[in-house]
């Protein structure tokens, strides 16, 4: 049954009340500042249980009443009002019993890069950039860019930016993967739908303490910048590649001026690579999981298309097709499309754990 499901958590929340309220703990401000992380972890979910329990004996108790004539018709009517609480409840209580994605708090890397379909996969960078960037000023969010690779005819063949804010992994980590295009080029003209694709690499952010790197892995080389069509930006030699040997991994930054910027947002960028490639092993080794993970980051797979003739947006992982692309991609209502995604994510997972 649910309910014996909830007893481990309920016990454990008042375990913790009484811990925190011994002298030994007070005076052990680590301590004490763990333990009151996880009860407040713990409380959402505590809350729904009492409330659950409260309910089936409500409706254990107006049961009874149902062989007193004189109560019958009043119990009908509480019955009437408690029994479709459960179902209710029952759908919360499995979503707050969900694993937690430990990732879902962090800040994210993002990286866009123009694929199939030459300069109109390049403007879609910037478009699709542009997009996530009123997004994020929607939600509150702060984005920073860390590289961009301009393209001739305008737009990007690549873009890294950081997003930081509350949850921004847990909402953006689906965005991960190849997003097509289908819309006519401004030098298209007999009129003819190009298709284009660019893919979206989504990563959290870790700090040093995390992703450890060994100087003697990495292979350091520093260049002149130059910007589009081979002019020097800079008359330093400030851009920096880094390649780290054991993987191969190469990031390159020549937006700042300083080698030193340059240096720390290219290392920023590969350790950010590199928790997802232990991100990507880890989840490759574990089927079930990997099945159930929509946002997993997985690059190799089509996951949306936007056809700007028809004004319309799909999302092949859950068949959604929503007529407001121009709405979404210029007012920041990606919501429209994130949300149902996260519904059929925890449900998969909800049918998975078996709750």
């Amino acid at each position: 049954m649910l309910s014996d499901k909830l007893n481990p958590f309920i016990n454990r929340y008042n375990e913790l009340s009484e811990l925190l309220s011994s002298p030994d703990i007070t005076s052990d401000i680590k301590r004490m500042t763990a333990l009151s992380k996880e009860q407040s972890s713990l409380l959402p979910i505590v809350e729904k249980a009492k409330e659950y329990k409260s309910i089936i004996k409500q409706i254990a108790e107006t049961k009874e009443m149902l062989g007193d004539p004189e109560m019958i018709d009043m119990a009908k009517e509480e019955l009437k009002e408690l029994e479709p609480q459960i179902p209710l409840i029952e759908e919360s209580i499995k979503l707050l019993l969900l694993p937690k994605d430990q990732n879902d708090d962090r800040n994210i890397i993002v990286e866009l890069r123009a694929g199939a379909g030459g300069d109109e996969a390049a403007i879609f960078v910037g478009d699709l950039f542009d997009a996530y960037t009123r997004y994020a000023e929607v939600k509150g969010w702060k984005v920073e860019l860390l590289s961009t690779s301009p393209s001739d005819a305008g737009g990007f063949k690549e873009v890294i930016a950081l997003i930081k804010g509350d949850q921004v992994y847990s909402r953006l980590k689906y965005e991960g993967g190849i997003h097509r295009v289908q819309r006519v080029p401004e030098t298209e003209s007999q009129g003819r739908v190009h298709t284009s694709a660019i893919t979206v690499a989504v990563m959290p952010e870790v700090d040093d303490v995390e992703v450890v790197i060994n100087e003697n892995d990495l292979k350091i080389d520093v260049m002149r910048s130059s910007g589009c069509g081979g002019q020097s930006v800079n008359t330093t030699d400030s851009a920096v590649r880094i390649t780290h040997l054991p993987t191969g991994l190469v990031v390159t930054n020549q937006d700042q001026k300083s080698q030193h910027k340059n240096k720390e947002k290219a290392m920023k960028v590969l350790k950010a690579r590199l928790y997802d490639l232990e991100m990507q092993e880890a989840q490759s080794k574990d089927s079930e999981a990997r099945l159930a993970q929509v946002g997993s980051g997985d690059r190799s797979g089509r996951i949306r298309t936007y056809n700007y003739p028809q004004n319309r947006m799909s999302d092949h992982r859950i068949t959604l097709t929503l007529y407001r692309l121009n709405e979404i991609m210029n007012g920041g209502l990606l919501d429209e499309v994130i949300e149902p995604l996260i519904t059929d994510h925890q449900a998969k997972i909800v049918e998975a754990a078996g709750l």
